[in-house]
């Protein structure tokens, strides 16, 4: 097998589409993608240049070449990352609390992407950061990054199915009266409040799956899973609900002798390979100080 390839071959059922249309609706990619791809000639028919326009056949060959030379403008930066599973397509990576994802105008160095690059360049790959999913500063947990257009298109294409799952662990103050159930309620971003956001009618359908996990006095270690991927989805809904996340400075209050940031920590990913499908099932242990919290709810 080809890393750097991708290999369709055309069924009998399918004659007579346009190549455009083949890739399309039957291959699933995306219209940018395609005329991305065939522009810049990675894309040929039986060993010659695609026409976008022109009909495929039986038994055509259609190939597409991944690797091509791109730059991005972050700063290579030597750290130590826990990788918890890398292919020629793909790596997740389990992030520590306290590390922001991507630069930004307070944070040049020092990010998850500063890291990857100089990870990359390392190993002498030729890839850019392409982040599939992202997680607050504070938020520790399972990253998915993809090392190439066509698996950014097909994991962000493949996020909104049920067999893509993010699921969560938090610890939250109170009880709450079920042990189960499914928050729907939606988020608003009000722009007077900056980056805070609200339960809200005029807001985006927001659904967050719950399970406690463990009950201790006036407080739950939940495991949530995401239906919908909202900004501060979680942290919103339940600190609507009057159970905020402890350490959560935001939507509850600063408790730093508990835990100096969110208890969140995003623990499980299961997505289906952008190549082949397969399913990829991946789990993080929590970080030391969650374990310490609950140590804590324990002992009290």
């Amino acid at each position: 097998m080809n890393d750097n390839l991708i290999i369709y071959e055309v069924k009998g059922e399918e004659i007579g589409k346009k190549l455009n249309d083949y890739l399309r609706e039957v291959q699933r990619l995306s219209g940018r993608f395609v005329r991305t791809s065939v522009r810049e000639g990675r894309v040929k028919v039986n060993n010659k240049p695609a026409r976008l326009s022109s009909k495929v056949v039986s038994g055509d060959k259609i190939t597409i070449k991944l690797n091509k030379k791109e730059e991005q403008n972050i700063k290579p930066e030597k750290m130590d990352l826990d990788i918890v599973y890398e292919d020629s397509d793909v790596i997740v990576v389990n992030k520590q609390p306290g590390m922001v994802v991507h630069p930004t105008k307070s944070y040049q160095e020092g990010t998850l992407s500063n890291g990857l690059l100089y990870y990359f360049r390392e190993k002498e790959e030729n890839c850019i950061v392409r982040l599939v999913s992202r997680l607050d500063r504070d938020t520790s947990g399972l990253i998915i990054v993809a090392k190439n257009q066509f698996s950014h298109m097909a994991l962000a294409r493949d996020m909104q199915t049920i067999g893509f799952e993010k699921s969560y662990l938090a610890i939250v103050h109170e009880n709450l009266k079920e042990n189960c159930g499914t928050i729907d309620l939606p988020i608003y971003r009000n722009d007077d409040d900056g980056i805070k956001r609200v339960v809200d009618e005029r807001g985006q359908k927001s659904v967050t799956h719950f399970n406690v996990v463990e009950s201790f006095k006036e407080a739950d270690l939940v495991k949530l899973t995401l239906e919908t991927g909202r900004t501060h989805q979680i942290r919103v809904h339940l600190s609507h609900l009057g159970h905020p996340l402890f350490g959560d400075s935001l939507y509850g209050k600063d408790e730093d002798t508990y835990i100096k940031r969110q208890a969140l920590h995003a623990y499980r990913l299961v997505f289906p390979h952008p190549r082949d499908g397969r399913k990829i099932e991946l789990e993080s242990d929590l970080p030391e100080d969650m374990k310490e919290l609950v140590s804590k709810l324990k002992r009290s």
